[in-house]
């Protein structure tokens, strides 16, 4: 049977032929945590356990990775305690923890971790964007987690999967962050449930692998378990370049696989797009609302969707020689150590620092709502993030607004949104 790049690596890992509907066992390559849900999957693997880790025990927590992101550096004593359970229990078996200014979780996982061909899962949703490597990458509950560090293996439902076929070039000022939107605007927030989402065509083989992240990174906001795109020699090049090349695999779908249908989209066709509250596929172009000059309070560039290096390069590039709006606060978060010392060899740091920006620590920062940037009543926020659900960056009383890292930029520099 010819095979989805979902089919193929789940049956690889079941041991055997699948198809989509299939309920299966498979192996787990890497299990991942964060500090607002890991401390629940630490509770339920010590349930699991009963006593102190044994050997074996110790071994299957190698393939676990804890990130300390969602609330770094802690701004709570309650958070600081959820910090001290995950640095605890890395010290006591061996699993990998990542610390408190190393970066977004998904950012440090493509960076060091996901291989094409893998199956990953993490205690977030977002853990899709490693779809983006062709791994089978995939969010799911804290105690899931738990039982798959525990039994190195999960069970699961092979999804269905919708292929995305993109043809053609962007116009002039328009990258993946606008083509995600307008696709889940056209989906819908629940137009994938359960299925995966495969994308193809001219636009994926020619786009660079930053690009892809955020497409991938976003698949979940249609409702999809997974966001595919086929390895390649860009995947590779990549992976050349964080030093594991020799992990790289082509994994790609099968000429005559069964999709659930196909989504045809003409890239060239396509204009800034901006994501209006409360929910991710609420999409309109930004030239629909230019003319009612919505203000803007507080511009957040960063995140796992859009706080990469080359993100970075196009919003510092914008505002070179400008100024944020008095109006406006401008905030930008590298999505990793890595991209924050990038960022600053090229000089980035300092274009945003004389644009009047506030430089945060590498991780999540504003997005979850729980420290950095909260929105006071009323407040409306433009974020490369990839939530805007009301009450998502800490008060129900604010707006969020999600756009690319250029219209993010420019809507700073003029107060309102605008590309």
């Amino acid at each position: 049977m010819k095979k989805t790049i979902a089919e193929k690596i789940i049956g690889e890992h079941a041991g055997r032929d699948v198809k989509a509907g299939d309920f299966v066992i498979a192996g787990v390559d890497i299990c991942m945590v964060q500090d607002g849900t890991g401390p629940l999957a630490v509770k339920q693997i010590r349930a699991l356990w009963g006593k102190p880790p044994n050997a074996r025990q110790k071994a299957a927590c190698r393939k676990l990775i804890m990130f300390l992101d969602h609330a770094a550096p802690s701004p709570s004593q309650a958070l600081a305690e959820s910090h001290m359970i995950l640095r605890e229990f890395a010290k006591q078996t061996g699993a990998v923890l990542s610390e408190v200014g190393e970066g977004v979780c998904h950012q440090k996982m493509i960076e060091e971790r996901i291989c094409p061909g893998q199956i990953v899962l993490g205690a977030d949703s977002h853990t899709c964007m490693g779809g983006a490597m062709a791994a089978f990458s995939t969010g799911m509950g804290s105690t899931d987690i738990a039982v798959a560090t525990a039994m190195s293996e999960t069970w699961l439902k092979v999804p269905s999967t919708i292929l995305v076929n993109i043809e053609g070039e962007f116009p002039e000022g328009v990258c993946s962050k606008d083509l995600i939107l307008y696709l889940i605007g056209k989906l819908g927030a629940e137009g994938a449930t359960y299925g995966a989402l495969e994308f193809a065509g001219s636009t994926i083989r020619n786009m660079p692998m930053s690009e892809r992240f955020t497409i991938s990174n976003m698949a979940v906001e249609a409702g999809a378990k997974a966001g595919l795109i086929a390895s390649d020699r860009i995947t590779r090049r990549f992976m050349k370049e964080y030093g594991r090349e020799s992990k790289f695999r082509e994994i790609r779908a099968d000429k005559g696989a069964r999709y659930e249908k196909v989504i045809n989209i003409n890239a060239s066709s396509l204009e800034p797009m901006v994501s209006l509250p409360h929910f991710v596929d609420n999409v309109v172009p930004v030239s629909g609302v230019v003319g009612k000059k919505i203000r803007i309070d507080q511009v957040f560039i960063g995140t796992c969707t859009n706080g990469r290096i080359e993100d970075m390069r196009i919003a510092a590039g914008i505002l070179r020689g400008k100024h944020r709006h008095p109006d406006t606060r401008l905030l930008v978060c590298p999505a990793s150590r890595k991209v924050y010392l990038d960022a600053l060899k090229e000089g980035l740091i300092e274009i945003f620092v004389n644009a009047g920006a506030v430089i945060l620590t590498p991780g999540c920062g504003p997005c979850v709502g729980v420290h950095s940037g909260i929105l006071a009543d009323g407040e409306r926020c433009l974020s490369t993030a990839n939530r805007n659900f009301r009450g998502r960056m800490g008060n129900v009383k604010s707006e969020i607004y999600l756009a690319s890292p250029a219209t993010a930029a420019h809507s700073a520099a003029k107060g309102y949104i605008c590309h």
